[in-house]
């Protein structure tokens, strides 16, 4: 994970070093004097060598600076950088851990039917679903469900995510993209294994159907399916700024997106690097799991 940290940390850097809008004029406003941009520039680093910049964001990333303030401070509101993330980040989590939760909760059993019940009707549907999923993007699905259940049947509020009643739009607008992946997933695992010898040898000593499916083929083919949850889980974690958007959400996706257009680059370089962590420790977890579900990776261990 440290060589992933600090290639994140470079291109990032990189990414905000050659951006041509400069960080002073953004703060000062169009209107400042150009001798009030430059000495803010000069104050800010900003006049120093790349190679100087670098080493410096990344010695304030680790140790903090002289004020002891990790990932330096907001151009715009000067609070620290952890501050202004920290307190938007914890809604950002649950709304990617909730769309995470859709996309198992819906992905894993229309994958499971769909790979049982092959070239019938219940495949059929299941596959349906799964490219209705896949093809509608989350800005069209959620403004489709604000209008439904929120304008036509005032089911549920129309924003906000503070209450139950309140997650369940955006969960599903954040994860039904990502449900229909998991399903085609397990699908395909799916039929893989229940192909092999073994699973016919099971039936053929007249075990019940539910426990071939459920211990014997869905353990041998939850390798992958862990793995696309995983990676989706980071996607969404990475990608839940335009459902923030539509919902009225104050996450991290949302608040990074201002922090472009404002040229605020420690919050943005703050906020990449927090995502990139987090997804990180995903992928580590998930190579984990594969150990407790796979007995043979157990096995090698011992």
């Amino acid at each position: 994970m440290i060589p992933v940290m600090f290639g994140v940390l470079f291109i990032t850097f990189v990414l905000n070093y050659i951006n041509p809008a400069c960080p002073a004029r953004g703060i000062l406003g169009e209107q400042a004097l150009p001798e009030a941009v430059e000495e803010l520039r000069e104050r800010m680093g900003l006049d120093d060598p790349f190679i100087v910049q670098f080493f410096s964001y990344v010695g304030r990333t680790v140790l903090g600076d002289a004020e002891q303030t990790r990932l330096g401070r907001s151009f715009q509101s000067r609070r620290p950088v952890w501050d202004e993330i920290s307190d938007r980040f914890p809604t950002t989590f649950r709304l990617a851990a909730m769309g995470a939760m859709v996309a198992v909760v819906i992905g894993i059993p229309l994958g499971i039917i769909s790979a049982t019940k092959q070239y019938t009707i219940f495949d059929n549907i299941a596959q349906s679903i799964g490219l209705i999923g896949v093809s509608i993007p989350n800005f069209a699905l959620g403004m489709m469900l604000i209008l439904f259940f929120s304008v036509r049947l005032e089911v549920f509020p129309p924003s906000g995510f503070e209450t139950p009643i309140q997650w369940i739009m955006p969960s599903l607008t954040i994860g039904m993209s990502s449900a229909a992946i998991v399903m085609r997933m397990t699908r395909s695992s799916m039929l893989e294994v229940i192909r092999q010898d073994y699973i016919r040898t099971a039936r053929a000593k007249g075990q019940k159907e539910s426990v071939i499916i459920f211990r014997h083929a869905l353990k041998n083919a939850l390798i992958p399916v862990i793995t696309v949850v995983g990676l989706q889980f980071g996607f969404l974690l990475g990608g839940a700024a335009i459902t923030e958007t539509i919902f009225s959400i104050a996450g991290l996706g949302g608040f990074m997106i201002n922090s472009i257009r404002s040229q605020d680059f420690p919050i943005v370089q703050g906020g990449v690097l927090l995502i990139a962590i987090i997804f990180s420790m995903v992928n580590l977890l998930v190579d984990i799991l594969y150990a407790y579900v796979d007995p043979r990776i157990r096995s090698q261990y011992k």
